[in-house]
């Protein structure tokens, strides 16, 4: 078991132990606890904990920082319009791969739209394009064919 499923697992013990839902953590405690620096409990808020898994996550950096993490009930169309809101600017390919698996686990893309889309902004299909404009297209294209499921 690596470190990001022993953290995972911690957080989501400690969430069904809150009753309502809803914890906040330490970023620096948290990567203390597990001896990993804070960088690796960004990644697995972002991959865990996030929209498309029914977790809203917000965070506030600095010395007092903390994390919070909210367990929510949405229906589809919700799901993909947080999404599509979280999406910024720029997407870069592990990102996209992450967001659209998560989609398709959570049942609001069906598996082989997500495969295909993946596909669609992958580096292959993307390679005619600048690789310093890569992120922006890929995150234009995502946030196109994601609205037309809503």
């Amino acid at each position: 078991m690596g470190i990001s499923d022993l953290i995972a697992g911690f957080l989501q013990e400690c969430l069904d132990e809150t009753g309502d839902g809803v914890l906040e953590v330490q970023r620096g405690e948290l990567a203390q606890r597990f001896n990993c620096v804070p960088s690796q409990i960004n990644y697995v808020m972002s991959t865990r904990f996030s929209p498309e898994r029914g977790y809203i996550v917000e965070s506030r950096r600095g010395g007092n920082g903390y994390i919070r993490i909210t367990r929510v009930q949405v229906d589809r169309e919700t799901l993909l319009m947080h999404v599509i809101n979280s999406l910024g600017e720029r997407v870069d390919l592990p990102s996209a791969r992450a967001i659209l698996g998560n989609l398709a686990e959570a049942g609001a893309l069906p598996e082989g739209l997500a495969r295909t889309l993946l596909a669609a902004v992958g580096d292959k299909a993307l390679g005619a394009v600048p690789r310093d404009l890569r992120d922006q297209v890929r995150a234009d294209v995502l946030k196109n064919v994601l609205i037309l499921q809503v």
